[in-house]
């Protein structure tokens, strides 16, 4: 136990020594310069293929149009930049949310900083869970430290309060009052002074860069590179295999057979998905931290959309963990806090022993009302202690109640204070079954009022050396103490909304059986009145665990393991289960569930790093809000992805077609690369802020198998693509049956595309609308890019060095109807497709919306 005394620096000295002596970070991977990234670029299909093609415009002769191609390179360049930095930019804000935290001691008040920011001379206070943030010395306090990081000995090592004089020593000194950064406090609570920061730390003088470890891609991320992969062979191939038949068959030189398939291959490369899924995931993230929930890990963005099951803990997230010692009962009388002026002497024991069993600085929120309280009822009685115990038995698996042992002023003779789960303390009392009995009773009528119980005893000890259980004691039982921790306010709604959305909600709490259903009937959690204890999964096979947890949604008095053991039978049952947990032995349950949720003020450091997301807040709300966000992020890359299968396919048409039907070039790689300056925005920019569907929260989950690459899903996109591509064709044979020159229908045909490309943004919007719907909503970037598009053609065909370099003509009202008789027919072939679609649906029982 430890005493605060220390007042810690100053915030003018730390903010000197912060200036002087850098920051607190270990060396680390830094992020992406711009010449990287432009080197990034120079390493892309699309890149080369443009290249290649300003060089063989070069040796044509055509120094305008290689200009033109190679003169796009800066500009590709330009919007990769940007696109990377706006990712890059969302990154570096979650890491600098996620990055670990400390408490220090500034100008004799404990506040939480950034670890980046602790200084040499800080004052740290450690409590279980806390990753030391730096090499440091135990001034205060017993600590249990999980060093395996540095030793690979998964023992935790006992430190003890460093005695006067002591030099902080490095790990191979085997000192028991030095601590070192990225280690674990396992158990214990002390004060420790920083010795050294940063680089100069043992773990940062053997280069390890525990926070820039480079993160795993997602299912989607890399399901979209097998995807590129493949298309890119097939477009290669093709595109090869154009440029023989136009040599070879069609007569043509070689070099315009060549432009011919570098445009086909330019049209059937998707570069887009790559740039959907990255900046679709960092921004998704990002927003879903403007939610309070931080994302430490990126690939569960795109998990959250498929919960099935929220498995919660009650103290903190459902209530407000704002726990208040509310109720008494000792000798079977009851004393309540509300508004009494004095604490009765019938109860004083019951208090002092309740505080006595209590840590001096305490963690855990149960044991601050206790503090709390005892300030309020006991400050200027006897019965106010503030003496260290001198040794402490800490609640096991075995035992849920824990034992302070106090010395006295007779020799070898020790006081006893107890406290834990009546039911442990009353077994520690070794309490007749009849008085058992009466105090379970006691207990559940407490408990159906929503408090929380713990039992009290007292105990004396005679002897030189303690036992090694507290079985061994001789425990008198004093009473019961009851905790309300009232509900929060948001949760009931948050709980129906989720149940809407076909997401299930379990409580899987330490809390007593009637503790946690009265809790569970304020919020609505469940209809099912059913409880289970951890006693009793604990009894049960995993088969016989399924069958019961699809009629169970309380579970209570559970282990840790029990609560592993519960998310793994979910997910052997085809559950998509997302956990929350704040402790140290929460930690395997977090990671082995799909989406780990840690507390992130009253959780552990060791829960934050197992967990995917981190609450901000603590609020079961929060975690609904990033369920939608997460809905709303995936539907969105379903959307653009849709939309670039689509777009490419009509492209894809008319750099082919033409070639094999001996008609004029439609298509050139200059055509190409403008309508990728539209393709691109429109992907990362608009459907990245579409807004959320009016349904969002009342459709049941997605199977976690679901991906916007699958078959099923781009079929209806494909065909999209194909009509418009029809419609375009056909509009070409018309044209040139009314005597249309080849620049003309090429520049009607362009218009034709880029219009087309509008009208499939609007359409993917909503497939279950009308094209025309998608113009109203609430995406701010719909009118700029609308008028990125009118800007474009206007340039293009107004401008006459580039409308010659694009091989068009002027447009008069002839081809300017045509080009809008063109866009109309779209415009139809979309409503049709989408009005079979829907018939074909329903017909099948099955959602509109591929």
């Amino acid at each position: 136990m430890m005493k605060t005394t220390h007042t810690g620096l100053s915030q003018a000295e730390a903010a000197r020594r912060l200036a002087s002596e850098g920051g607190n970070l270990l060396p680390g991977s830094t992020p992406k310069s711009l010449f990287a990234i432009a080197l990034n670029v120079f390493t892309e299909p699309m890149f080369l293929m443009l290249l290649v093609a300003g060089g063989i415009y070069l040796a044509l002769g055509s120094r305008a149009e290689a200009l033109f191609l190679l003169g796009f390179v800066f500009i590709i360049i330009g919007i990769t930049l940007a696109q990377e930095r706006k990712t890059q930019r969302a990154l570096e804000s979650l890491r600098d949310l996620s990055a670990p935290r400390a408490l220090v001691i500034r100008d004799g008040q404990e506040i939480r900083i950034p670890g980046r920011e602790v200084v040499r001379g800080d004052v740290l206070v450690l409590h279980e869970g806390d990753r030391i943030p730096a090499d440091a010395l135990l001034l205060d306090g017993q600590l249990s430290v999980d060093e395996s990081l540095l030793t690979g000995e998964a023992v935790p090592v006992n430190k003890s309060s460093a005695a006067a004089g002591t030099r902080f020593a490095p790990p191979e000194g085997e000192s028991t009052a030095s601590l070192y950064a990225s280690t674990v406090v396992t158990k214990g609570v002390g004060m420790a002074e920083v010795c050294m920061t940063g680089i100069n730390t043992a773990v940062g003088r053997i280069g390890q860069a525990l926070s820039s470890t480079q993160e795993a891609p997602s299912g989607l991320q890399q399901a979209s590179r097998k995807l590129i992969l493949t298309l890119t062979i097939v477009g290669l191939a093709l595109a090869t295999l154009l440029v023989l038949l136009g040599w070879l068959w069609d007569g043509r030189a070689f070099l315009d057979s060549l432009l011919s398939g570098i445009a086909l291959a330019m049209a059937i490369l998707p570069e887009e998905i790559p740039v959907i899924l990255t900046v679709f995931l960092a921004l998704g993230a990002w927003r879903i931290s403007r939610q309070k929930v931080l994302t430490r890990r990126v690939t569960a963005v795109e998990a959250l959309g498929a919960i099935t099951v929220l498995a919660v803990d009650k103290t903190g997230t459902l209530t407000q963990n704002r726990m208040k010692m509310a109720e008494l009962l000792a000798a079977g009388e009851t004393f309540r806090d509300d508004g009494a002026n004095a604490l009765p002497e019938a109860f004083h024991e019951l208090a002092e022993f309740t505080l006595l069993a209590t840590p001096l600085d305490p963690f855990d929120p149960m044991e601050k009302a206790i503090q709390v309280f005892a300030q309020q009822w006991l400050r200027d009685t006897e019965h106010w202690h503030s003496q260290a115990p001198e040794f402490q038995y800490d609640l096991s698996a075995d035992i849920l109640a824990m034992t302070q042992v106090f010395s006295s002023t007779e020799p070898s003779k020790h006081l006893l204070a107890c406290k834990g789960a009546p039911e442990a303390v009353a077994d520690l009392c070794h309490l007749p079954a009849a008085e058992r009995d009466t105090i379970q009773q006691q207990v559940t009528q407490m408990a159906e009022r929503g408090l929380r119980v713990l039992g009290v005893a007292k105990g004396q000890w005679q002897g030189t050396e303690l036992p090694q259980s507290q079985h061994d004691f001789t425990f008198t039982f004093l009473g019961l103490v009851g905790f309300v921790d009232p509900p929060r306010p948001e949760v009931p709604a948050a709980i129906a909304e989720c149940r809407a959305a076909g997401v299930r909600i379990i409580m899987m709490t330490g809390d007593h059986p009637a503790t946690a259903r009265a809790i569970a009937q304020q919020v609505s959690l469940s209809t099912r009145s059913a409880v289970m204890t951890g006693a009793e999964v604990a009894a049960l096979s995993d088969a016989e665990l399924h069958e019961q947890l699809q009629q169970v949604d309380i579970f209570t008095r559970l282990q840790p393991e029990q609560k592993l053991r519960l998310v793994q039978v979910l997910q052997q049952g085809g559950e998509v289960v997302a956990m929350t947990g704040d402790g140290v032995n929460d930690a395997p349950a977090l990671k082995a569930a799909n989406i780990g949720i840690a507390m992130g003020e009253r959780g552990t450091d060791v829960a934050r790093e197992a967990a995917a997301l981190v609450l901000l807040d603590d609020s079961f709300a929060s975690i609904v809000a990033a369920i939608r966000q997460g809905r709303r992020i995936y539907d969105n890359i379903t959307k653009a992805t849709a939309f670039t299968f689509a777009v490419h396919m009509p492209i894809i048409v008319l750099a082919l077609i033409p070639a094999l039907l001996h008609w004029p070039v439609l298509l050139l790689p200059m055509h190409i690369v403008l309508l990728e300056l539209l393709i691109d925005p429109a992907c990362s920019i608009v459907f990245e802020a579409e807004p959320e569907t009016n349904d969002i929260m009342t459709r049941p989950p997605r199977q976690l198998t679901d991906s916007p690459f699958a078959f099923s899903t781009l079929l209806y996109p494909l065909l999209q693509g194909i009509g418009v591509a029809e419609v375009l064709l056909f509009g070409h044979w018309l044209l040139d049956g009314q005597g249309f020159n080849a620049a003309e229908m090429r520049g009607v045909i362009f218009i034709g595309l880029v219009l087309g490309l509008c009208l499939l943004i609007l359409a993917n919007r909503d497939v279950s609308k009308s094209v025309l719907h998608g113009i109203t909503g609430g995406n701010p970037w719909i009118g700029w890019m609308f008028g990125a598009v009118v800007v474009l053609l206007s340039v293009v065909f107004t401008v006459p060095f580039l409308r010659d370099i694009m091989g068009f003509t002027a447009m008069g009202t002839p081809q300017l109807l045509a080009g809008f008789a063109l866009l109309l027919g779209i415009g139809v072939w979309l409503e049709i497709l989408r009005w079979v679609s829907g018939h074909v649906s329903q017909a099948a029982g099955l959602s509109a919306i591929p």
